[in-house]
């Protein structure tokens, strides 16, 4: 009569195995996090033309954009956030002759940055619209 061998895993093989789920974990992580900053991203380009639209509805109203003393609390947008929860910045005039600027600072909230605390400006917007 033959015996039956029990076979079991040996704890370098579920160390080895516990290994390289967790590297595939981690992986995904990377990649979902890579895509959660893209889509702040794209929401803070996406508020600034919302912004942008309001204060072009308010000039047609008004015959003029806000100051920088009323800024965009007169607009109907309240309390307006970028994703990382910090106010867009107005200045009016903006440069080189536009009649304002939208800043969304980034992650950081601080003037320039890299990746996703680079800071996004309306006339990057509005170029990258343009096509240019």
């Amino acid at each position: 009569m033959q015996t039956a061998r029990l076979r079991a895993f040996s704890l370098i093989e579920v160390m080895v195995v516990i290994v390289i789920i967790g590297l595939l974990a981690g992986a995904v992580a990377l990649q979902v996090s890579g895509y959660m900053d893209s889509a702040e991203i794209n929401r803070a380009k996406s508020d600034i033309v919302t912004i942008s639209d309001a204060l072009d509805l308010y000039r047609l109203e008004n015959k003029r954009y806000p100051t920088n003393e009323e800024g965009l609390d007169v607009l109907p947008l309240k309390n307006f956030k970028d994703p990382w929860g910090n106010r867009y910045e107005y200045n009016s005039p903006g440069p080189d002759g536009e009649p304002y600027e939208v800043v969304s600072y980034g992650a950081d909230g601080r003037e320039g940055g890299e990746g996703t605390d680079a800071d996004i400006y309306s006339w990057q917007v509005r170029e990258a619209a343009e096509g240019g």
